[in-house]
């Protein structure tokens, strides 16, 4: 310390009082810029490219040629919303006199009804879960009697937030939470994972004092959490996958945790592949670092709850686990209720209450929100609950066997086809395809041609399809396997093809290196789900 005092003392000995506080000032402007500088939610490379692909845009040629192709794509959108209607004409201005009962009735079944793909009779890669007439009925039928209710006001509708609570209980217990085990409902995966990442940003900021909350997640994790990170400020430290497996590097999720981090996560199983993460390992970690674990079991946790007693081998993923403290599950997926519900589950109360929104000094009395919505639908609580009780646990397990059953004899004939891969060991219901010989989305344009439905997959190029109840109904898997089988013959017989339509488009989206303009193509498609003609036409439903 004293070397570096006379350090000091003899570097301004001769200099003016003005110089020296000129620069100690630019000193301490400048060491904060440059933490700024290095210590930013994206990193220097990133940062770098996005400012060359930003300065690249400014060039006239170029800034024309991209807002010409946006321009003629956003064009195209529109025009296939107006196709995928049929050029019906849109009704723009409210009906001078209502309409009766069979009016509104007809017209509601004819937009149900627009459409190319034969989503009620398995032709559709998840989306419906289940299409039978009776729990149709069943479900209209309770909706329509709780569709005015709403928890908000629990002193109104105690019965609406007794079912949300047995729904709640039902599910801590069939992923083995114990009495202390908790949660709510909500209207979808989304928000059950974003409630999940805001309890968890909040516990850390109490209980931790952590500023600058970060998640890891691996890079098949739901886009859910990069939208949560965007609402709530949190940086996203993405890990990579196992080529083989196609499950998360645990080594290098280990190597991304630091003081920042306030919950690790982990899929069973990912969107993309079907694949589940070493959950256990993620745990061991979780309890090891003291982080929080959320595990993702949106998509297929009201399959595994009972894969066991179906027959079926699965790894430990839920609260059995000690480092597991949270879980999504998606009820309006295999737990069969109407879309938007969800539920989110916590190992104990101290995570959920950071979870709810206070407030306290509103001049409108005391306010208190469990989740993101105030008001919510008591239809679909009641209708999931409503669901629970059709089906009970048999009636579960007895679906459950019949789709992973399906799953595996599908994924079985597929492994024996030539030309095409399967990702990683699927693990309940998603199979997805890639292929060394051909562009893979030439198998999905020719499935789509013959009326199939699949998710497209980027980076790498795939596909996949998730089996649901629709598929099990008979004869639907063999014509699924029928038709791969009888497409790949005719694909290999010109193999170097080129990928046509809207699936070149999307091929093409990956070799673009600034990703700014696959977002602005990504903004004129969800434009064109909103797009009326621009002649308002001010159409009366007859």
């Amino acid at each position: 310390m004293n070397t570096m005092k006379e350090l000091v003392n003899e570097t301004f000995k001769d200099k003016e009082p003005w110089k020296i506080v000129t620069i100690t000032t630019g000193s301490v402007l400048s060491a904060v810029w440059l933490w700024n500088f290095f210590y930013q939610d994206e990193s220097l490379i990133e940062r770098g490219r996005r400012q060359i692909f930003k300065l690249v845009r400014c060039i006239p040629s170029v800034r024309q040629k991209i807002e010409k192709e946006l321009s003629a794509l956003n064009c195209t959108f529109e025009r296939e919303s107006l196709d995928r209607v049929k050029n019906i004409e849109f009704v723009t201005k409210l009906p001078f006199n209502g309409l009766t009962h069979e009016q509104v009735i007809g017209a509601v079944k004819k937009y149900i009804q627009l459409g190319e793909f034969d989503w009620q009779n398995g032709k559709v890669s998840g989306a419906v879960y289940r299409h039978d007439k009776a729990l149709i009925k069943l479900m209209s039928d309770v909706y329509g009697i709780a569709s005015y209710t709403n928890p908000l006001h629990p002193d109104i509708f105690p019965g609406v937030c007794k079912m949300e609570a047995e729904i709640v209980r039902i599910s801590c217990k069939l992923f083995h939470g114990d009495e202390a085990a908790c949660g709510t409902m909500t209207t979808g995966g989304t928000e059950s994972i974003l409630l999940a990442c805001k309890a968890f940003r909040d516990y850390a900021k109490h209980i931790k004092g952590i500023k600058k909350p970060e998640m890891v997640v691996p890079s098949t994790a739901h886009s859910a959490f990069d939208k949560a990170a965007q609402y709530l400020n949190i940086k996203v430290r993405s890990v990579s996958i196992n080529p083989n497996s196609c499950t998360v590097k645990i080594s290098d999720m280990e190597r991304a945790i630091n003081k920042n981090t306030i919950m690790l996560v982990g899929s069973t199983p990912n969107f993309p592949y079907g694949t589940f993460d070493h959950i256990e390992a993620i745990s061991e970690l979780g309890m090891k670092y003291n982080i929080p674990v959320h595990v993702d079991a949106c998509l297929g946790g009201f399959l595994l709850c009972f894969m066991p007693d179906a027959g079926f081998n699965v790894p430990t993923f839920d609260f059995k686990l000690p480092g597991v403290t949270s879980i999504s599950a998606d009820t309006h997926k295999y737990g069969y209720a109407p879309k938007g519900s969800s539920v989110i589950l916590y190992r104990e109360k101290k995570y959920r209450h950071y979870q709810f929104t206070i407030t306290t000094d509103w001049p409108g009395g005391i306010y208190g929100s469990p989740t993101v919505n105030g008001s919510r639908a008591g239809g679909i609580i009641a209708a999931c609950w409503a669901s629970f009780m059709h089906f009970g646990y048999s009636g579960y397990l007895e679906s459950t066997k019949k789709i992973i059953e399906t799953a595996r004899y599908i994924e079985t004939g597929l492994r024996k086809m030539n030309g095409i891969f399967i990702f990683g060991s699927p693990t309940t219901s998603v199979i997805a395809l890639g292929s060394n010989q051909f562009h893979i989305y030439r198998l999905s344009e020719a499935l789509a041609a013959r009326g199939w439905n699949l998710n497209v997959l980027q980076f790498p190029s795939a596909i996949h399809i998730c089996i649901t109840h629709v598929h099990t109904e008979f004869g639907v898997a063999d014509e699924f396997l029928n038709d791969v089988r009888n497409i790949l013959i005719e694909i290999q017989k010109h193999p170097g093809e080129p990928v046509e339509g809207m699936f070149a488009m999307y091929g093409m989206s990956q070799t673009i290196a600034d990703r700014s303009v696959v977002g602005d193509l990504t903004r004129s498609f969800l434009d064109s789900m909103y797009f009326t003609p621009k002649e308002e036409i001010e159409q009366e439903i007859n």
